[in-house]
């Protein structure tokens, strides 16, 4: 099973270093890792991802929860929320036919080319693991020459807006 979880953490040097050695030494395999600051310049979230029953998410929570530095933990996947993976990937691409084919697959992805070289294109792309993985295996024949992941950013969604709201 996949688990989100989600930390609010003090931005300070090591905070890093400290939370993955202390989950690495626990047995604990971070599947996915992104880390930025937030709103506030005093905090960074850590959006974590990792694979287990529902032990390994308490066990992992737990232990997040008893380090110093870290303010919050809150566990995404399990409430409604939104994931997103950014990717960056270099693909052949040979002026004609073929680039033409990769162009209408960037638009079908809601992609963007970010670079254009002589015989290859830099593609973004953004969305759901799923999306991400599909368009990889859509442009895998022209050439993949390489490739770049975020981690799994998440947020849990904010209250639905009511018709009191909207007055």
């Amino acid at each position: 099973m996949r688990h989100v979880l989600s930390a609010l953490v003090q931005n300070v040097p090591g905070v890093l270093s400290h939370i993955s050695g202390m989950l690495a030494s626990r047995g604990y395999n971070i599947h996915s890792l992104a880390v930025g600051e937030t709103e506030t310049a005093q905090l960074s979230r850590m959006t974590f991802v990792v694979m287990g029953d529902q032990s390994v998410r308490d066990q992992v929570r737990k232990q997040l929860e008893k380090i110093v530095t870290v303010v919050e933990v809150e566990e995404v996947s399990s409430q409604d929320c939104v994931e997103r993976d950014l990717m960056l990937i270099r693909v052949k691409a040979a002026p004609g036919a073929e680039r033409s084919q990769i162009f209408e697959l960037v638009d079908v992805f809601r992609a963007k080319v970010v670079d254009v070289g002589l015989e290859e294109l830099m593609i973004e792309i953004s969305g759901q693991e799923s999306k991400v993985e599909a368009f990889i295996e859509a442009v895998r024949p022209y050439g993949i020459i390489q490739l770049v992941r975020t981690g799994r950013i998440a947020l849990v969604r904010g209250g639905t807006i009511s018709d009191e709201d909207e007055e």
